[in-house]
């Protein structure tokens, strides 16, 4: 017979060491904008420009791109995931902006090759967008 308290804390231990060795998510790698919702209503992405994000460890770059043109920066920040919540510092902005500096809590989920980021900004608006993976 297997005595409780004692077949708890084995269980216990075993997914704690099971949970050690699965992979951390990152968001680490370059991701081109692919449309999204805001306040309830769908926009697609733009087609005479491409807007690209580049993500590191803790760190994103995000690019307006066009033909003509070389990349241009429009905004730069930190970021640090916790469990589903992708928590955003925007700390440099092209154009002005009311966030600067502001953290702003995003749900992410990444399912194939697409970054899914949701949440409510500062001001109230609700944004869903989506961002696919680059090879």
């Amino acid at each position: 017979m297997i005595r409780k308290p004692g077949f708890i804390v084995l269980l216990l231990v075993l997914i704690i060491t099971a949970s050690s060795f699965i992979a951390k998510q990152s968001l680490k790698g370059a991701w081109e904008y692919a449309g999204g919702i805001y306040n309830g209503k769908k926009e697609g992405a733009p087609t005479d420009y491409k807007l690209q994000r580049k993500y590191d460890k803790e760190h994103f770059e995000s690019f307006s791109i066009d033909s003509s043109n070389a990349p241009e920066k429009y905004e730069a920040g930190n970021y640090v995931l916790h469990g589903d919540t992708c928590i955003e510092t925007q700390t440099f902005s092209g154009p002005p902006t009311k966030v600067l500096n502001i953290p702003i809590p995003y749900l992410y989920t990444i399912r194939n090759d697409t970054l899914t980021l949701r949440a409510t900004l500062p001001s109230g608006m609700t944004v869903e967008e989506y961002w696919k993976r680059m090879k």
